[in-house]
């Protein structure tokens, strides 16, 4: 099989600082996405759907739940050789410090993926929304004889200038690379799309950071200390030296780079026709199987919205909203545009008295919630109103931060009985 000569290598990005606060205490590809999975769940279904299941995690910031998760969820048999493996930056004789970049950081690991027999190494991002079948690619790298190949993925002018741009000639392979150039160069960029793709002005191949290599190729390239980016440095350097295949792909794929796409991503989850299907039995998205009860609902109105397993819901009106595990919220609420992610456990009557706890994890009775990001195990008091939109400015406080218009409750925040955000 094919897919026994590939070995993944998820990459789990730096500090996620766009991703902030969210990213305060776990690492980018550990932040939960549509009420019951994580983000690190996309790559590694991706590579599951496509039978590929020897698979490294490169993190380096907050690894600890990312590392729980990894391990909780993804078991295979003892009898075969699958595995997904976290690889967190460590102090070595030759390297002292952090990942530098996300070619750095294969360049550190390079050591353990040498263990393993391979011959192409598929190198992926933590941090983007997409079903892909990985298969595909890897067939047209092998058959094409390329020694490098970059999935790419028409976007429009507007979108262009945030992306390396490539041209590609009628066999597909890559004659030239631009990181992210000025809009005054497009008009020379310009690609042959599909039809439907044309329709959508979307005339520009962008890289979508997902990359094969050959494996003695990489191993060559990796030699040079020099270069510690893939994107920036390694592919424009070497599309010219070494044949590079152009994988067009033209699914629903998001980069989720800040606050805004994130929360974008979540709440396209409530369309009728989702852009990212979950309900699509041949392209599953895996994630740790937890047994949790049933969602209970008392006179709540739902429209467009997204309900994950073991929530206690009373609310007035949920709306065009994600509502993640274990949700609790109270009677008379309403929640609009909202992603609440949930909690990670239960808090039963006898801690609340123990503890006196007086705010309980979820949204309380009478609030109004929208636009907003809670994050996990939050405890919104009665009578809150949080309304996110263009109206408010970007500021951060010790509970909650707002970004674009969206307000973030932090993970574990309190928010006191009757406050206005």
């Amino acid at each position: 099989m094919i897919n026994n000569k590939v070995l993944a290598i998820i990459l789990g990005g730096g500090q996620g600082s766009r991703l902030h606060p969210l990213t305060e205490e776990r690492s980018k590809p550990a932040v939960p996405i549509a009420g019951k999975y994580r983000l690190v769940d996309i790559p590694i279904s991706n590579c599951i759907n496509a039978d590929i299941k020897r698979m490294f995690v490169l993190t380096q910031f907050n690894s600890a739940s990312l590392n729980r998760h990894i391990k909780d969820t993804y078991h295979f048999s003892f009898f075969s050789s699958a595995f997904v493996d976290v690889l967190a930056a460590e102090q070595t004789p030759a390297n002292k410090g952090w990942f530098q970049g996300t070619a750095d950081a294969v360049r550190q690991s390079m050591h353990h993926f040498l263990r393993h027999d391979f011959e192409y190494a598929l190198i992926l991002s933590g941090d983007q929304l997409y079903q892909m079948d990985y298969d595909k690619m890897i067939v047209a790298h092998e058959e094409s004889g390329a020694e490098i190949s970059i999935a790419t993925i028409p976007v429009n002018a507007k979108d262009a200038t945030s992306f390396g741009i490539l041209k590609a000639n009628d066999e597909n392979i890559i004659t030239s690379f631009i990181e992210k150039p000025d809009a005054s160069l497009l008009p020379d960029w310009t690609s042959d799309v599909s039809d439907e793709m044309k329709k959508e002005e979307r005339n520009y191949l962008a890289s979508m950071g997902i990359y094969i290599f050959n494996r003695e190729l990489l191993v060559n390239l990796m030699d040079d200390t020099s270069t510690i980016d893939f994107g920036k440095e390694i592919i424009p350097q070497n599309i010219k030296k070494h044949k590079t295949l152009s994988y067009q792909y033209e699914g629903y794929w998001t980069d989720i780079g800040n606050i805004d796409s994130f929360f974008e991503a979540n709440i396209g989850l409530t369309d009728n026709i989702p852009k990212f299907d979950l309900y699509d039995k041949t392209k599953r998205i895996y994630t740790h199987a937890r047994m949790l009860p049933t969602t209970k609902l008392a006179g709540t109105t739902l429209n467009k919205s997204v309900i994950a397993e073991g929530c206690l819901i009373s609310a007035a009106k949920i709306e065009r909203s994600v509502i993640g595990i274990r949700s609790r919220i109270g009677v008379d609420s309403i929640v609009v545009n909202t992603y609440m992610m949930g909690s990670d456990y239960y808090e039963t009557l006898q801690e609340i008295e123990e503890k006196k706890i007086k705010i309980l994890m979820g949204i309380g009775e009478r609030c109004f919630i929208k636009n907003a990001i809670l994050d996990k195990n939050c405890r919104i008091g009665d009578d809150v109103r949080i309304e996110g939109g263009s109206h408010l400015q970007d500021t951060e406080t010790e509970t909650y931060a707002v970004k674009d218009g969206i307000v973030v409750i932090k993970k574990g925040a309190v928010i006191p009985n009757g406050s206005v955000i």
